[in-house]
């Protein structure tokens, strides 16, 4: 992966922050986005600090122009970016009557418009380059979805049918597209959710075969694979990596 550039969104934490850190670690200049500029930063400063390249920008995946301005400064900094990783991502759990059109509407535009919009953005740079890697970070819940999550379901899902259209109108440029469901993992999000009563840890542990909580590296790890040469005969597809619950 040396001297690729790759771009992360979402990469100031949890899933994304170690996806950030190992991609860098394969020797990848990565971008890492974030709506908190704050958190970006401190990212690519770990980076930096253990060695590899990194660049923190604050991006909000709702707002194409700050999408489009983010690009335009990794071209500058790093060169053009033929790595990417939709990882930014928003839940909000309530019953799908109680749900507002507003809470509908941003799971939609974070999860999956920003999704096509940094795709849209970034294919360009990876048709010219002749060779590119595009890793969704859809979610579990799309092949048994939970109540409560009728908008995060939604969106995820179209998260994955759209990786699929890619897949197959962008194979002939090198260019390769493939989802990531995680399962049970521990991130901030979750413990998030957790802490609001919506997740019993010790009961979804159960569930797991491999009887433990998913860690944000396990993500990271699939993630380097898929963005690699050698996974250049992979697209289309959609690696769940739950610990061997069947989704």
């Amino acid at each position: 992966m040396s001297a690729r550039t790759a771009i992360v969104t979402g990469g100031g934490s949890g899933i994304g922050g170690a996806i950030s850190q190992r991609l860098a670690a394969d020797g990848a200049l990565v971008a890492v986005f974030d709506l908190s500029g704050d958190a970006a930063k401190a990212a690519a400063a770990s980076i930096e600090k253990a060695g590899g390249k990194a660049i923190g920008i604050p991006v909000d995946v709702t707002d194409r122009a700050g999408i489009d301005a983010g690009i335009d400064e990794v071209l500058a900094r790093l060169g053009p970016p033929t790595i990417l990783v939709n990882n930014a991502g928003l839940t909000v759990e309530d019953k799908f009557l109680e749900t507002t059109a507003e809470a509908w509407h941003r799971m939609l535009a974070v999860n999956l418009t920003g999704t096509f919009d940094c795709c849209q953005a970034v294919l360009p740079h990876m048709i010219e380059n002749g060779w590119g890697r595009i890793i969704n970070i859809s979610s579990s819940s799309v092949y048994g979805p939970p109540p409560g999550l009728a908008g995060y379901v939604a969106a995820k899902s179209g998260v994955v049918g759209l990786s699929k259209v890619l897949a197959l109108e962008f194979a002939r440029y090198g260019v390769t597209v493939n989802t990531i469901p995680p399962g049970f993992i521990d991130t901030p999000m979750l413990r998030d959710t957790v802490q609001r009563g919506f997740i019993d840890v010790d009961q979804q542990i159960e569930k797991t075969p491999v009887g433990r909580i998913g860690r944000p590296e396990d993500i990271a790890a699939a993630c380097a694979f898929l963005a690699s040469d050698e996974a250049g005969y992979i697209t289309g597809q959609s690696l769940g990596i739950n610990g061997g619950r069947v989704i």
